[in-house]
């Protein structure tokens, strides 16, 4: 046995090179040895938690932003010659709502959007440029748009056909929206399966009174304008005789508009005869759609996608002759980055006010009061800018951010530039608000405008709480103590006083009206009261000014603003961000976009429940939601371009709907 006593302490020097040092105690540090406190073990987690955190968003974000470069637009084509690809798996839209990647990823609905504008400029210069060979609409997966889009989309097609360049349409099922566009087309197809069913402008909507009544919800309401129907399907069962004459009125308008274009489109189409007896036109074809549309005259040839992909190919060259169906293609998205706009001459600022227009500040999609009014303002300190010109394609909404976008109007006018305003698909209620201050307002005859005509909503819920034996009590030192008082119930001293607020608010949009349009308050009282007209019959009572679309609009604010030569529209508006776009890449939400784009009569089936949960939600939103009092036409939104956003919402809500009525 060895003996240690003698054996004198090791000390780091002496303990060789490998020695680990040892940590000594200092005098008076009597604290517990035997390894490490539990607080730096605590410690040492976070450290490292937060450096893996670190690493893991360093690693994120070098990923997306490759994802990022490499997704974006590439402005070099596929080809030297082709066939440009308008494939339009979604909607047209005047602004395309930003592309929210986390709701894409928890499993939020979405449908494609295409920026109008961007559409006409890339067939029109399709028309002119030698590398395009013929034009293809795919139109499978369309689901539509605004009429007013679709027009300006289809005079784009026209002139490719001046040029005398074909167009090729395809789609499995064409809808009213599709085969507005398709009849443009010189050669429409087919599938065997499918056809042409056009429904045209109606429909049914949502009224919600049997229902509150049951669940004991008060609706308060507080309007002006016997045809102010926003609030019906709270207050109705029905819609009101009122409201039914004027809806009707302006959808035959719309519908004698749609019929002209398609007709003149495609003078050899027995569409009356279609129209008139679908079920037994069909039924002598013997129940084949495709081929009762052929016989009509209203397609020109029956075949799959290999059968179209073969015709497009003859015409604009096939790069492998072992698949004949694969054609020389020139994808929209590439055409577009290709051929970006002119820049010439001087800057005229266009402004889009697209949406619901609403409190503060929002993305692309919506117009908040905030953000327009910073556009506007930002366009009247631009030196460069010579006019504005605001293009409306709203249902209206807020009052009081729509009067804050009139405000910045009046700012600019105030340094004397031209204020014009084109009107898209709807320019309505808080749409017209917005647009009195203008010098000359143009619209289209299938523009939806009027409206003129404000409410307040407000629910109580005092029935519903005694439905389930709650009741409420207190005190009051005024009348108006604790008011509105949702749980409680309204009183009558509230509903007179937001009845004279919501009067008081109609005296001045109909005042603003009269003042813009020269004309006398009696006269605008007489054309107001919520009703909506379609733009032809606006132009003749004088709600607008004249017929023209957007160029139409910039040329009369570049000779307002005496304009002498070149000039080019420079956008005031909302970009997605990049850090959405790099999310909404990464996460892949802009190719999922498509999964509920529909093919055939049973897609657009599904895709018009999906619509109709949407409207459930912006119904109950405007019930529950509204914080001020509103300029806005609810029936409207069916002349938008139906983009079925939040329909995971539709489906909580109705979960939660079925539950209470069970």
């Amino acid at each position: 046995m060895t003996d240690t006593s003698a054996t004198p302490p090791q000390t780091p020097d002496s303990a060789g090179p490998w020695a680990i040092p040892v940590r000594r105690p200092l005098p008076g540090d009597d604290r517990p040895r035997g390894g490490t406190s539990f607080p730096r073990k605590v410690w040492n987690l976070l450290v490292a938690i937060k450096d893996g955190l670190a690493l893991l968003f360093l690693l994120l974000f070098f990923v997306g932003l490759f994802a990022l470069l490499s997704g974006r637009p590439n402005a070099s084509l596929p080809v030297s010659k082709g066939a440009l690809v308008v494939e339009l798996d979604g909607v047209l839209s005047e602004q395309p709502a930003e592309v929210d990647p986390f709701a894409a990823v928890s499993g939020g609905d979405r449908m494609k959007e295409y920026r109008t504008r961007d559409v006409v400029r890339a067939i029109e210069t399709a028309a002119k440029d030698d590398r395009v060979s013929a034009v293809v609409l795919d139109l499978d997966r369309f689901v539509g748009g605004g009429q007013v889009s679709l027009a300006e989309v289809g005079a784009a097609v026209d002139k490719v056909r001046a040029a005398k360049k074909p167009v090729l349409a395809f789609a499995t099922a064409y809808t009213t929206d599709s085969y507005q566009l398709a009849a443009h087309a010189s050669e429409i197809w087919t599938d065997s399966i499918g056809g042409v069913a056009v429904a045209g402008p109606g429909g049914s909507r949502l009224y919600y009174k049997g229902l509150m009544d049951r669940l004991g919800i008060t609706a308060n309401i507080y309007r002006v304008g016997t045809f102010k129907s926003a609030v019906e399907p709270y207050l109705r069962s029905d819609q009101s005789p009122e409201a039914k004459e004027a809806n009707l009125a302006y959808a035959s308008v719309l519908w004698d508009t749609w019929l002209a274009e398609v007709k003149k489109a495609r003078p050899q189409a027995k569409l009356d005869a279609v129209l008139a007896t679908p079920a037994a036109v069909v039924k002598a074809a013997n129940n084949d759609l495709s081929k009762a549309s052929l016989d009509a005259g209203l397609v020109d040839k029956i075949g799959g996608r290999l059968a179209f992909g073969e015709r497009v190919a003859e015409i604009a060259g096939a790069p492998d002759d072992s698949q004949p169906w694969v054609y020389n293609a020139i994808p929209l998205k590439n055409w577009v980055a290709a051929n970006p706009p002119e820049a010439k001459g001087d800057a005229i600022a266009v402004v889009p006010v697209v949406g619901t227009i609403v409190d503060g500040k929002a993305r692309p999609g919506s117009a908040g009061g905030d953000t327009i009014a910073e556009h506007i303002l930002d366009a009247a300190s631009d030196d460069g800018v010579k006019a504005i010109v605001l293009r409306v394609d709203s249902p209206g909404g807020s009052v009081l951010a729509s009067e804050q976008i009139r405000q910045a109007l009046l700012v600019a006018k105030a340094k004397k530039l031209p204020i014009v305003v084109s009107m898209a698909n709807v320019a309505a209620s808080g749409g017209y608000w917005v647009s009195t201050p203008a010098d000359r307002i143009f619209a289209e005859p299938e523009t939806i405008t009027g409206s003129i005509g404000v409410f307040g909503i407000l629910p109580s819920f005092d029935k519903t709480l005694a439905k389930i034996g709650v009741t409420t009590d207190g005190i009051r030192t005024t009348p108006l103590s604790g008011q509105p008082d949702i749980l409680g119930g309204v009183n009558e001293e509230f509903n007179q006083l937001a009845q004279a607020g919501v009067e008081d608010v109609y005296a001045r949009f109909t005042g603003l009206v009269a003042k813009s349009r020269k004309q006398p308050v009696e006269k605008i009282e007489a054309i107001a009261e919520g009703r909506v007209w379609a733009g032809g019959t606006a132009r003749q009572i004088g709600l607008v000014d004249q017929f023209g679309g957007l160029p139409d609009a910039l040329a009369a604010a570049a000779k307002l603003a005496k304009v002498d030569g070149a000039f080019h529209a420079k956008y005031f508006e909302e970009e997605p961000s990049e850090w959405s776009k790099m999310l909404a890449t990464w996460t892949g939400a802009e190719q999922d976009e498509t999964a509920l784009a529909p093919r055939g009569w049973f897609g657009i089936a599904a895709i018009n429940r999906t619509l109709a949960e949407r409207r459930l939600v912006q119904d109950m939103q405007m019930l529950t939601s509204s914080g001020s009092v509103q300029a806005a036409c609810l029936d409207c939104r069916a002349y938008l371009p139906p983009v079925p956003a939040g329909s995971a919402e539709a489906k909580g809500l109705i979960g939660m709907l079925t539950f209470l009525l069970k």
